[in-house]
């Protein structure tokens, strides 16, 4: 059983989890449940949860904070919403990650995690917790996990939920491989040129040469390969990606690009430019998005088999009103695809997706 409910519209956030609780009916009752708020509630999350534990009887709780958030058919974008999702899975098939779980992973879930096989972490990060690569990193070694999820976004105060509240580089649940969903990634960004380059210069994140040549000489080359209307949109929204090895669909993490030195003629990107890995330069395109999202969706659908009872989506700061436009745009492409089942997610600061940290994406889950 899975059910949602989602609402807005108020900066009192006892009468929007009323409200939402008046959705999902007085005879809802589950094991787990999920709950995302936007930062306006950020100071307010811990009793958010404390309540909803409360009101439903269900303990665990798992979720966190960001400047936008998903529910249903709406998009909540800097503006006081919550949404919240419960479900009934056995409470034998799930373990929390709790957000002041220390240095490592506790021993308990270890345990668990070996005796369940491969498992699959819905997991809510801090991107600015030095020990999020290590932890992420930690998860995907529990017994081949698959990690999924999003960093919180808060110009507040971050607060993450998985059975108490707090804060650290990541928490929330690890599913048992008998619920484990369906996942898919979609991109926000399309490579100019057409190709990628090998970076033969560099130290730390700045870029020297690409393929023997001045990485700006090279950038430049990538931007003349479009029609002069195209190059100017193009310019305003360049970043750099980084092609992922042995993907099976040119996968690739994009990074910002963050200076231009024309007097060297190097780049600077938010990455660790070691010489031998490969870069594209990409651009954020609202079409190639857009066709790429219903690709991700229908995919996921198809390996789905039946409908989906319920869906999970982390989508970036820079996606939803900001890319596709607005009136819920990006979720109305989603839905079509996937049908009207109960929804909920996060506008992310960064996404995750087999346990490697995205920019620019859509990351979904289906639940059978």
């Amino acid at each position: 059983m899975f059910a949602a409910a989602h609402a807005g519209d108020s900066s009192d956030w006892g009468a929007l989890v009323d409200r939402c609780l008046a959705t999902l009916g007085p005879t809802s009752t589950g094991t787990l449940g999920f709950v995302y708020a936007t930062d306006t509630f950020a100071r307010d999350f811990d009793a958010i949860v404390a309540h909803l534990r409360a009101t439903t009887g269900i303990e665990a709780w798992v979720g966190t904070v960001g400047m936008g958030i998903v529910g249903g058919e709406r998009e909540y974008f800097d503006e006081p919403a919550l949404a919240v999702m419960i479900t009934s899975i056995p409470a034998s098939s799930f373990k929390l990650l709790e957000p002041e779980a220390g240095d490592a992973l506790p021993p308990r879930l270890l345990e668990w995690a070996r005796a369940s096989g491969p498992t699959l972490a819905i997991a809510h990060g801090d991107g600015r917790d030095q020990r999020l690569p290590e932890r992420l990193n930690d998860l995907a070694d529990l017994a081949g996990s698959y990690v999924l999820g999003g960093l919180g976004s808060s110009r507040v105060g971050l607060a993450q939920a998985a059975g108490s509240v707090g804060r650290g580089p990541l928490a929330g649940v690890v599913l048992a491989r008998d619920v484990m969903p369906v996942t898919g990634i979609t991109q926000g960004c399309t490579p100019l040129g057409g190709r990628a380059r090998r970076i033969t210069g560099a130290e730390g994140n700045v870029v020297h040469t690409l393929d023997d040549m001045p990485a700006l000489e090279a950038l430049q080359a990538d931007l003349a390969t479009l029609p002069e209307e195209a190059r100017i949109r193009a310019s305003r929204r360049l970043h750099v990606a980084m092609p992922i090895v042995g993907s099976d669909r040119a996968d690739y993490l994009v990074r910002n690009l963050i200076g231009i030195d024309p007097q060297r003629g190097s780049i600077a990107i938010g990455d660790i430019a070691e010489p031998g890995r490969t870069l594209m330069f990409v651009r954020r395109d609202e079409t190639a998005a857009s066709q790429d999202l219903v690709r991700m969706a229908r995919d996921a659908r198809r390996r789905h088999g039946t409908a989906p009872r319920a869906a999970l989506y982390f989508t970036c700061l820079a996606r939803g009103p900001n890319l596709f436009g607005p009136g819920s745009a990006e979720l109305a492409a989603l839905r079509a695809e996937i049908g009207e089942v109960p929804l909920v997610g996060l506008f992310c600061d960064g996404e995750i997706s087999n346990a490697r940290l995205y920019g620019y994406t859509g990351v979904l889950a289906l639940f059978a």
